[in-house]
């Protein structure tokens, strides 16, 4: 499988002019976001979790071999900050599935206050089935502090601990803890702002081609939506990729070089 290069959802309406044409209506976004990338990190699923029916419809909107991350639901990650996750997790897979051969990683984010519980996460992990991959997105320092044990938990469960940047720069460990990586970017220091410049771009198509081989697999979503910079930046990193010998799913074209008369 090709590394696997999207953004954290597509419903934006800032991004018309950027990836969907002026005049395209709403409801073809996804077959347009679809025809134009290879992926897609859902993002719906974290603020209220879609019928099962919706699901279904959006595998029947995505060509085959398009694939879907689903961002588990803040009622397990925020409300319920992981206790008692039999119930919550199976009904998003129980909704998941309607996705079929689309459904990708499912990604625990949790809150930025949360502080390091091992083996709650432990619990948690092991409520999802075995052919489900999870990524673990962390964000207390408190986590790092625990790292013989974290890295334990995570790599028996085959769970990738999530790689983050904000502001160009890692706020996480480079840990990899599973055969596949998931990255996400939140928001770099180019002009305009939250774009990431070249460099940042290069850098990190470095650590993660030295990290994982072309044979693994590794998800990479842009979470900076603000004025279409996800859609530039994904297809800027696709190419800073590829030009290291990364085979890459499909971003949109580089946009034309400016006259310079």
């Amino acid at each position: 499988m090709p590394m696997l290069v999207g953004t954290s959802g597509w419903q934006y309406k800032d991004w018309r002019g950027v990836l969907y044409p002026p005049g395209q209506p709403q409801r073809l976004w996804l077959e347009e976001y679809a025809r134009q990338f290879g992926t897609v990190e859902n993002n719906n699923a974290f603020y209220r979790l879609p019928a099962a029916e919706i699901f279904a419809s959006w595998r029947e909107r995505t060509p085959e071999g398009f694939v879907m991350a689903v961002k588990a639901s803040r009622y397990l990650t925020h409300l319920k900050r992981l206790r008692d996750p039999e119930e919550p997790v199976h009904r998003l897979m129980d909704h998941a599935q309607g996705l079929g051969d689309r459904l990708g990683p499912v990604l625990l984010q949790l809150p930025s206050h949360f502080r390091e519980d091992t083996e709650t996460l432990d619990a948690c992990l092991t409520c999802f089935p075995d052919t489900v991959r999870v990524a673990v997105e962390l964000r207390h320092a408190s986590w790092w502090e625990a790292e013989r044990k974290l890295r334990t938990v995570l790599e028996r469960h085959g769970s990738a601990l999530c790689w983050a940047d904000r502001w160009s720069r890692p706020v996480t460990p480079l840990w990899r803890t599973a055969s596949w990586g998931y990255v996400r970017f939140h928001g770099g220091i180019a002009e305009p702002p939250p774009r990431y410049g070249r460099q940042a771009m290069r850098s990190w198509a470095r650590r993660i081609v030295e990290t994982w081989p072309d044979r693994n697999d590794v998800y990479v979503y842009f979470n900076n939506d603000l004025g279409g910079a996800a859609v530039v930046d994904a297809a800027k990193f696709a190419r800073a990729a590829a030009a290291l010998g990364r085979t890459v799913s499909r971003t949109p074209p580089a946009p034309p070089a400016r006259s310079t008369s």
